[in-house]
C-alpha cells in the first residue's frame, strides 16, 4: 500500500522480484505476488537475473499449486556476455515468457569510452567499484578491449556507433521483448534510440558471432550473478 501511495498509483502493471531469495521457499513467494494480483495490486509479476533452474522451477511449482507464474525474466545480455543463449532464452520461450534485457552497454566498454592503448581512470565511476574488471593489463579486461575494436569496425561498416549496435544486437535475438537503457544526457538517449531502431542483417549477425561465440562471455562475471 505505501508502493502504490508514493507512486501515485492504485497498481503496478508489472512487479518484478529483483534478484532470486534463496531464504524463502519458491511456493511462498509466488502465494504472495499471486494475491496481490487477485487484489489488484499488481497486474503481472516477474524475476530478474534467476538462473535457469529456478525459472524452471517456479513454473512447475506454479502449475502444481495453481499459482501465479512469472510473466517476465530480466537478465543481463549484450555482445560481451551471451551466456543466456545458451539456456535462460530458450527456457523463456518455451514457457512464453517476456524477456527485458539489462546491461546492454556492458558496464560501459560497449560505449566506447573504454578502448585499447587508452587511459582507464580506475578512480571514477564504475571503475572505481570494481577496478579488476576494468584494469587494462588484467588479462581478461585485455581480452574485452580487442574486442571492442573489432565491433568498433563492424559498427563503422554499417554506418552505426557502438552504442547503437550494442543496443540493436540483443534486439535481434527473438526471445529478448525489450532492452533496459540509462542514458544520462540527452544525446546518449537519442544514439541509443537509433540502435534500437535499427535492424540488423544476418551478414552483421554473423561478423559478430565470429568475434564474440554465440553463448559464450567475453568477461564470464558480466554475465553471472552470485548470491551475496
Amino acid at each position: 500500500e505505501e508502493s502504490l501511495r508514493r507512486l501515485g498509483t492504485d497498481w503496478i502493471d508489472l512487479y518484478q522480484v529483483h534478484r532470486p531469495d534463496h531464504t524463502t521457499d519458491i511456493e511462498e513467494t509466488l502465494s504472495a505476488l499471486t494475491d496481490l494480483v487477485r487484489a489488484g495490486k499488481i497486474r503481472a509479476f516477474g524475476c530478474s537475473t534467476f538462473p535457469v533452474e529456478e525459472i524452471v522451477e517456479s513454473h512447475v511449482v506454479a502449475e502444481r499449486r495453481g499459482l501465479g507464474r512469472f510473466r517476465t525474466e530480466q537478465p543481463p545480455y549484450s555482445i560481451l556476455a551471451r551466456g543466456i543463449e545458451r539456456a535462460v532464452l530458450p527456457t523463456c520461450r518455451r514457457y512464453g515468457m517476456g524477456v527485458l534485457t539489462w546491461s546492454p552497454l556492458a558496464s560501459g566498454f560497449l560505449t566506447g569510452k573504454y578502448r585499447k592503448g587508452g587511459a582507464i581512470d580506475l578512480t571514477s565511476g564504475r571503475a572505481a567499484l570494481h577496478p579488476h574488471r576494468f584494469d587494462p593489463d588484467a588479462p581478461l579486461t585485455a581480452a574485452k578491449l580487442d574486442v571492442v575494436e573489432q565491433l568498433v569496425a563492424v559498427a563503422d561498416s554499417i554506418g552505426t556507433s557502438l552504442p547503437g549496435l550494442a543496443v540493436a544486437f540483443p534486439l535481434a535475438h527473438p526471445a529478448v521483448t525489450s532492452v533496459i537503457i540509462g542514458p544520462r544526457t540527452m544525446e546518449q538517449l537519442e544514439g541509443l534510440l537509433k540502435g534500437a531502431s535499427l535492424t540488423l542483417d544476418d551478414e552483421t549477425l554473423d561478423r559478430i558471432d565470429a568475434i564474440v561465440a554465440p553463448g559464450t562471455d567475453v568477461y564470464p562475471p558480466d554475465g553471472v550473478w552470485t548470491p551475496p
